[in-house]
């Protein structure tokens, strides 16, 4: 008899973000090898105040139905906690990002409310699907039993990065020609430990004149979780005077990010240290790297478990600006090595990162 598994999600498609992404990535190949149901928020945030006591009462009436219980991320880790004491039998399990431990250090109202109701109750759980070792090692700072932790890296669908692009397709998205220009690439949420002020504070002022900046992803506003970063990345051009060489795109449809990851020359992830937040993987370095484009992140956090130095990417010191101007510029001066190595790093990705291969180690925690 097939094992059953209920998997709960509060971020999902079509809203789109990491977790949104990862969610959605590993309940289609979960799906492949096991019988899963879903109770799943696909209306964003403003939904959730239906959606968690929707979630709360379908869960207490379905869950002895299941062998195993799977929730997106720790926010849910309370409703989990709470129904364990009543079906003791059925197996708890979280997916575990770096926001999921470190919010418990914000000081604010809603940080002490996570620090007293979600990080007993992550304790409480059987097993805790850790995205990074980083995220492992924080976790345990707070208390959490390092034997209930296993690291399991996020995935990608290698199927979305085999289209074709050309250079006049970025050139018609940014309204510009780059004949004879060098184009480096950055995607994710305009949030400050990503780096994008930083980067175009210290080191893009330094590189050739010919070097394009891209970074494209969402605005966050004023969420729970980080501030958004957008704002100072826009005073950075303008206080450096990056205009015409320094892009910020938001709101882009999926189809134009695989464009620029696979028209790019390189790819950076130039995260920084800020207290409160973290990374806990860093899932478009891994995009990137499946679509043939050289990475260079920030040795640091859960980019350590998503890019190995040599195989898929390079790793430099968070925040050295001299050691990042001098590995940009060393990839940048040789075509025909780093496109070499971008295709390796390709394989190395498909190899280590699909879904298919990730599905099928949570199938083997999963009861």
């Amino acid at each position: 008899m097939a094992k059953k598994t209920l998997f709960i999600s509060r971020a999902f498609p079509p809203i789109t973000g990491g977790i949104e992404n990862q969610n959605a990535g590993i309940l289609n190949a979960l799906g492949e090898i096991r019988d899963v149901n879903t109770i799943i928020n696909t209306r964003g945030k403003k939904f959730l105040p239906i959606f968690l006591p929707f979630a709360t009462i379908k869960l207490l009436f379905t869950a002895r139905r299941y062998d195993s219980i799977l929730l997106g991320d720790g926010v849910l880790s309370p409703l989990a906690a709470i129904c364990k004491k009543i079906f003791p039998k059925v197996q708890y399990i979280s997916i575990i990002h770096g926001l999921d431990i470190t919010y418990a250090h914000k000081q604010s109202l809603m940080g002490k409310i996570y620090r007293a109701f979600n990080i007993p109750a992550l304790k409480k759980l059987d097993k805790l699907i850790m995205v990074g070792n980083y995220t492992i090692d924080e976790a345990v700072k707070v208390g959490v039993d390092r034997e209930k932790c296993i690291f399991i890296p996020n995935g990608y669908d290698q199927d979305e990065f085999n289209d074709e692009f050309s250079k006049s397709d970025l050139e018609k998205l940014i309204g510009q020609s780059l004949k004879n220009k060098k184009v480096i690439l950055r995607i994710g949420r305009f949030v400050p430990h990503k780096g994008v002020p930083w980067f175009l504070s210290n080191v893009l002022p330094t590189l050739d004149q010919d070097t394009v900046f891209i970074a494209a992803g969402g605005t966050v506003g004023n969420t729970l979780g980080d501030s958004d970063a957008h704002h100072q990345a826009t005073k950075a051009i303008s206080k450096n005077n990056l205009d015409g060489r320094a892009f910020l795109l938001t709101n882009l449809p999926w189809h134009d990010i695989k464009m620029l990851y696979k028209t790019a020359d390189l790819y950076i992830s130039p995260n920084i240290h800020v207290r409160g937040s973290t990374e806990g993987f860093g899932i478009n370095a891994i995009e990137a790297a499946a679509s043939g484009c050289t990475v260079i992140a920030s040795d640091f956090q859960g980019l350590k478990d998503a890019i190995i130095d040599g195989r898929n990417g390079f790793l430099v010191p968070h925040e050295d600006k001299q050691t990042w101007k001098q590995k940009i510029q060393e990839l940048l001066a040789d075509d025909f090595n780093r496109k070499a190595f971008g295709q390796k790093a390709r394989k190395y990705t498909i190899q280590n990162y699909s879904w298919e291969k990730i599905a099928k180690k949570y199938d083997n925690i999963l009861h």
